[in-house]
């Protein structure tokens, strides 16, 4: 396994040089300990421009020559997402850390080989859910685990995006790479939080559509159902076909209290039992704010990227598991497979 020592720079390499690795080239350069050293595209152009606008001494075509440099210790894998999975192999077998765009891959098969290789290899794999490492997301998670709303009632998600026709172009929308459409690309965030914050749902039951933009494979809206183990019910609703576009938005409502995390903020906050420190709460905003994608994909910050990859590096760094693993990351895709299935097939699913 590539490692180095403790006072150098985790030497990072880029596989995919699409619009979100800028977010990772950026987000690489403001870490602590973190330095990118080499990139690989199919096309040669593309890698020697993303190279010089980045100040990235190494680029190539060749994967195999990318993951085969010892001065290599952590691959992100940014390419299309049903195109993870072969990328992130390579640099596993070649002893590499992985940072894997979301969703880890668009089957829970193909996610599945993923971690089994990088678990036998003893490999780190830190997956790209930026949002559970928002203050207010973390604010909501710990309530939740210290028990502040009793039992759960409504658990919900909701993701009222906004894409330009022009968006969906190339693999955006397509069931091979993109996996599916607003489900799978743009309310993933959401769909893990809320799993993360009320645990996977037992059963689902789910409608998809192309209610405006009708060229593409998957669907611009859906809307489900949720019945979930402990007894909570609940709702997810995502589209891409919506003006403007609003913040995401999810809902966790219990017999002791309600939130409601707004984007990265805690909107609502209430609570029979108010304790001291809610009021701070109720007004705090996160200043360093990762910014919404509700109106265009490039529209967020890369200081979620960064929160995310400094924690792989301490994590290496510490020799202790990342926040969130390959395995965390899996659970999303299951509940949107389980999704797709049961808009499939017209019935309830049961994951």
């Amino acid at each position: 396994m590539a490692s180095s020592s403790p006072s150098s720079p985790l030497r990072f390499g880029i596989i995919g040089v699409g619009m979100i690795a800028d977010f990772h080239a950026q987000a690489i350069a403001h870490t602590q300990g973190g330095r990118l050293v080499g990139i690989a595209s199919r096309n040669a152009d593309n890698a020697r421009a993303f190279a010089a606008k980045h100040g990235v001494p190494f680029a190539t075509t060749s994967v195999a020559e990318l993951v085969a440099r010892p001065d290599i210790d952590v691959i992100c894998i940014t390419t299309p997402s049903g195109a993870h999975l072969e990328p992130a192999l390579a640099a596993v077998r070649a002893g590499k850390h992985l940072v894997v765009e979301k969703p880890i891959e668009i089957t829970t098969e193909r996610a599945d080989e993923l971690l089994r290789a990088a678990d036998a290899a003893g490999v780190k794999v830190a997956p790209i859910f930026q949002a559970r490492f928002t203050e207010g997301a973390r604010t909501l998670k710990a309530a939740l685990d210290a028990g502040r709303f009793g039992r759960l009632v409504l658990a919900s998600a909701y993701v009222k995006w906004h894409r330009s026709r022009e968006y969906y172009t190339g693999w955006k929308g397509t069931l091979a790479l993109d996996g599916g459409g607003a489900l799978i690309n743009q309310a993933i965030h959401a769909i893990d939080l809320l799993q993360w914050f009320a645990g996977l749902p037992a059963e689902v039951f789910c409608w998809k559509t192309r209610r405006v933009y009708e060229h593409i494979e998957a669907e611009d809206t859906a809307s489900a159902t949720l019945r979930f183990a402990h007894g909570a019910l609940g709702v997810i609703e995502a589209t891409t076909a919506t003006k403007p576009g609003w913040a995401r938005r999810i809902e966790i409502c219990g017999e002791h209290g309600s939130a409601v995390l707004d984007g990265d903020h805690i909107a609502r906050w209430e609570f029979a039992d108010e304790q001291p420190g809610d009021a701070a709460i109720r007004a705090h905003k996160d200043a360093a704010a990762l910014g919404s994608g509700a109106t265009a994909p490039n529209a967020i910050s890369f200081e979620g990227h960064r929160r995310q990859i400094q924690d792989l590096i301490d994590a290496v760094r510490e020799n202790r598991p990342v926040a969130v693993d390959g395995h965390e990351a899996r659970k999303a895709v299951a509940l949107i497979r389980g999704l797709y299935a049961s808009a499939e097939r017209g019935v309830p699913v049961k994951l």
